[in-house]
């Protein structure tokens, strides 16, 4: 009868083989990468260096004093070119700069087209067709136009309105346009 002696498993033999195997290639690797490594910098090092180019020359700038003179402060606003409507002033013509601008207001009459009109609940309603062929309702009291145009009537073959103008700063105009009826 034969008698057997247990020894290590082999699960356990194989971790070691590989634990030994790597320590062997990487010792054997380091070595020699090593030494291509160390050449590599001696031979760096031994290179003589390049000169540096010299910064280029910046020109002197030639200064300049202003001498205001007679000319106003460009810091200060002018009072008599300001484009700041005081709206205290009582100009009933000036477009109120706090209404909140509609839809419409943000094309020209000329890109506006009326295709019809509309009634209901005793309101009669134009019908406008922007260039992106968006169609909108407009009644008595919208705006449309990029002067502040107000509706003021809605006839069945055009749709009449006020329009604002500056002529100059803190002057305003009234003006007469109208969108007709196109087919």
């Amino acid at each position: 009868m034969t008698r057997r002696i247990p020894g290590p498993s082999v699960p356990l033999l194989l971790l070691l083989g590989a634990v030994i195997g790597g320590l062997a290639g990487l010792t054997g690797c380091s070595n020699s990468k090593l030494g291509e490594l160390e050449d590599y910098v001696r031979q760096v090092q031994a290179r003589t260096p390049e000169p540096i180019e010299p910064l280029p020359d910046i020109p002197q700038i030639s200064t300049y004093v202003f001498e205001p003179g007679d000319r106003r402060d460009p810091f200060v606003a002018d009072t008599k070119t300001s484009a700041v409507v005081d709206v205290s002033q009582g100009d009933s013509l000036a477009p109120d700069p706090l209404r909140r601008k509609e839809e419409l207001e943000g094309y020209s009459l000329d890109a506006l087209r009326m295709v019809g009109t509309l009634e209901q609940n005793e309101t009669k309603w134009g019908l406008i067709r922007t260039q992106d062929g968006t169609l909108h309702r407009v009644r008595v009291g919208n705006y449309l136009g990029l002067n502040n145009g107000q509706i003021t009537s809605i006839r069945d073959d055009a749709i009449q309105l006020t329009e604002v103008i500056s002529e100059a700063p803190g002057e305003w105009r009234e003006r007469q346009a109208s969108v007709s009826l196109t087919q």
